[in-house]
């Protein structure tokens, strides 16, 4: 029985240590990614420095990593800086891949994520409506 439970613990400890280095590769990816956009690296004209890479998935087989982009400009400048995102991509991955000392690096794909504005959204409805509520207890 020591043997079966040992096992268990070891199978659930290497699953935590895969998913633990997989969000540490995802970690450095976003910061190598985010310090080359604050270089202006990145030379697409659709490219801006208002973009901000939110996080990094890295899939458990390394082969692709999606990148969460935002910003807090309009919808549409999010749609080209994600668009010129893509269009370098293979510059972007040649550059991290350098750097990072891995035997594979993950095809990046970039994804708008709008998270961070909805958010915003939702506060300020929120603070609306409680706003309103004091003044309709309050008469």
């Amino acid at each position: 029985m020591r043997g079966r439970a040992h096992t268990e613990f070891a199978r659930s400890r290497k699953v935590r240590m895969g998913q633990y280095r997989l969000l540490k590769l995802g970690e450095q990816i976003r910061g190598e990614i985010a310090t080359m956009l604050l270089r202006g690296e990145i030379k697409d004209p659709r490219v801006s420095n208002f973009l901000t890479i939110n996080r990094v998935d890295v899939s458990a087989d390394l082969a692709h990593a999606k990148v969460y982009v935002s910003t807090f400009m309009s919808e549409s400048e999010l749609a080209r800086g994600v668009e010129g995102l893509c269009s370098a991509a293979g510059y972007i991955q040649s550059t991290i891949a350098k750097k990072l000392t891995i035997r594979q690096f993950p095809h990046l794909h970039f994804i708008a994520d709008t998270s961070v504005r909805d958010g915003f959204e939702m506060v300020k409805k929120i603070d609306e409506i409680v706003k309103n509520d004091e003044a309709n207890s309050s008469n």
